[in-house]
């Protein structure tokens, strides 16, 4: 353990990772005067292995590395789980794999974890309110540690109930043992990525905790696990996928955890006491989480407090004023509020048209770039008239088919290319373009059953979903449940699918 300024203590347990990889690798990494800086040690097969630092990169040797090497660090570290990473017991440090096609490791990335004490100070009292709080920042930041250090403080100083939903041991380090950077708090660990959601309900229903922290909240499934779990009063610290708030609410998936979005007609009369057009977007539920923070850097952090008047504001068009915190080297915290003149107002800014983003199509069929527009719920519209629209999309081939004046006339906006002209391959377009991953046959299956039982809740009409396994059918079936609803199988396999009914279950007493 090292002090450094402001108080703040780093662990890194670094002699254990450097003695995982082969001995002259070790001998060359431990001779290196920037160690305490170490970021990654990368071992590729038939590469020379590289040791990486903030600021720069240096080969441990010149020879490049064998078969032999990377099984000599795959065993001496835990068992690879299906995301192909391990870890070592005890300790912060990941350990993840690239594999050929035969399953074969063919690179490791040994990625050093620390554990920081001291960097919760500069949100301790937005922690200690009780309200559920919602991480923000990009990948490396520094949002897993600052989760660490806030299950310690709400275990070991308040005294809470906290349980630690741990993906990959990403939180409290690999082995059945949590690492000591989580205090008191209780780690359950997650078999597999795509079950974190059933494990957070689990976390609920099992072990009656006050607090649950949960990091990377990235699929739609989590997202209602997330609501679940509010909704009885838990107290919710959690990250997720999303570097600011008006990235949140754009993103269709996520976008629940803030409350959601929804295009609301106002009457004539309406619309012109607001002085608004007719269509406008409005907030569609009350948020899950009720502060938002946006890590700038690890120590400057935007904080949002009142995330239902925060949205409510930003789908007016009026720019947020969050609270700006600095913890400066000597720890001590400096706050400050953004001028007038330095807030920018959101991308949606001015109702509902420039929120659903226009799409112009360059020989593709506009049904199929429909089609996956409405799959994707991506807040999409096609227009044909290119000069209104946001974003093209055409096939790659037909790229230098655009002639030099459709080229100077497209020059400003962002043009999407597709490799076929399906449905399949627009869709795959458009999840690369706007940052979405391929949804599981899980995930999908869940978010048909949840569409579904609000259709039940609105329309009061049964519903019938498409055909699914036994196990996918179960999951459908159990989210019914937990909206107090009915549901059947019914039709033979293949075709065996889920009807959600409109009868409330008895509630036991």
């Amino acid at each position: 353990m090292r002090e450094i300024a402001g108080e703040i203590r780093v662990t890194d347990n670094l002699d254990q990772l450097i003695e995982i990889l082969p001995p002259d690798l070790a001998q060359a990494l431990r001779a290196q005067e920037n160690l305490s800086d170490l970021l990654e040690v990368i071992l590729d097969l038939g590469r020379q292995a590289e040791a990486r630092f903030p600021e720069e990169f240096v080969f441990l040797s010149e020879r490049t590395i064998t078969f032999e090497d990377l099984d000599y660090v795959a065993s001496r570290v835990g068992e690879f789980g299906p995301d192909n990473r391990a870890g070592i017991e005890r300790t912060l440090h990941r350990i993840s794999a690239i594999r050929n096609r035969l399953g074969r490791i063919v690179g490791l990335t040994c990625r050093v974890g620390r554990a920081v004490f001291g960097t919760v100070d500069v949100i301790r009292d937005v922690v200690e309110q009780g309200k559920s709080t919602l991480i923000l920042g990009r990948p490396g930041i520094g949002k897993t540690t600052k989760l660490r250090e806030i299950a310690r403080v709400l275990a070991d100083d308040l005294n809470k109930r906290v349980v630690v939903v741990d993906t990959s041991n990403e939180i409290a380090g690999d082995g059945d043992i949590p690492h000591p950077a989580i205090g008191h708090a209780r780690r359950m660990q997650v078999p597999r990525p795509e079950l974190q959601h059933n494990v957070m309900i689990e976390a609920v229903e099992n072990h009656m905790p006050e607090v649950i922290v949960i990091d990377e909240i990235g699929t739609e499934a989590e997202a209602f696990a997330a609501r679940t779990i509010a909704e009885r009063g838990v107290q919710l610290i959690a990250t997720a996928h999303g570097n600011t708030l008006d990235n949140l609410i754009m993103n269709p998936t996520l976008s629940d955890l803030v409350g959601g979005v929804q295009a609301v007609t106002l009457s004539d009369e309406e619309a012109r006491r607001r002085a608004t057009q007719k269509t406008v977007l409005e907030r569609k539920a009350p948020p899950t989480f009720d502060v938002v923070i946006e890590m700038i850097e690890m120590d400057r952090l935007a904080i949002h407090h009142d995330v239902a008047t925060v949205v409510d504001e930003m789908l007016k068009g009026n720019p947020p004023r969050p609270e700006i915190r600095v913890r400066q080297p000597d720890g001590q915290i400096r706050r400050e509020y953004p001028s007038p003149d330095q807030l920018t107002a959101p991308a949606f800014v001015g109702e509902l048209e420039p929120a659903v983003k226009a799409l112009f199509t360059f020989g593709l069929n506009r049904e199929k770039v429909q089609k996956a527009i409405r799959r994707l719920h991506l807040p999409l519209r096609l227009t044909n008239q290119p000069e209104e629209a946001n974003y093209i999309i055409t096939l790659r081939h037909h790229l230098n088919k655009f002639s030099r004046g459709r080229r100077r006339t497209y020059a400003h906006l962002p043009i999407l290319a597709t490799r076929a002209n399906t449905v399949e391959a627009v869709e795959e377009c458009l999840r690369e373009a706007f940052g979405m991953r391929q949804e599981t046959e899980e995930e999908a299956a869940l978010r048909e059953a949840r569409e579904g039982i609000e259709r039940v809740l609105n329309f009061a009409q049964p519903v019938e979903l498409t055909p699914q396994s036994a196990h996918l059918r179960r999951l459908q079936h159990q989210l019914a449940e937990q909206h107090n609803l009915q549901s059947i199988s019914i039709g033979r396999e293949p075709h065996r699918r889920v009807q959600i009914l409109n009868i409330r279950r008895n509630r036991k007493p």
